[in-house]
């Protein structure tokens, strides 16, 4: 099993790049609004501490992204996932468009993945795993 993880900068491509990951077999997502660090530092052109200044930041508007992390089955699954999302929202080699990484994953428990995992291993009646 793998994280997957996307920053996604062009927040317009959101419900798109969660449709791709339907068509994949992705089980389910978390989305959290987040901004990068460097942002919090260019706005306006005025430094902003991290801590002191989130607040301001999310009560003004400023822009934000979308962080989304996933639990996938296989690497073919991330692998194709990252096409996918390269497909949607363009080269992620461009400054500005987003950040897409993904790390193994050594202990998993819970989610709809996991329902899905604990239904598929169950025994039958005749004592085979389904």
């Amino acid at each position: 099993m793998y994280l997957i993880v996307l920053v996604l900068n062009k927040t317009e491509y959101l419900r798109e790049v969660l449709k791709a990951f339907t068509e994949l077999g992705i089980k389910g997502a978390t989305i959290l609004d987040s901004i990068g660090a460097g942002r919090m530092r260019n706005l306006d052109g005025h430094y902003i501490p991290l801590v002191g200044g989130l607040m301001r930041v999310l009560e003004n508007g400023y822009p934000h992204n979308r962080t989304i992390f996933s639990v996938v089955e296989s690497k073919e699954i991330a692998l194709k996932a990252a096409d996918r999302i390269e497909e949607i929202v363009g080269d992620l080699t461009v400054p500005g468009t987003g950040i897409f990484f993904f790390v193994p994953v050594e202990f998993f428990r819970g989610g709809a993945l996991g329902h899905y995992l604990n239904q598929k291993n169950e025994p039958t009646e005749d004592g085979s795993v389904s």
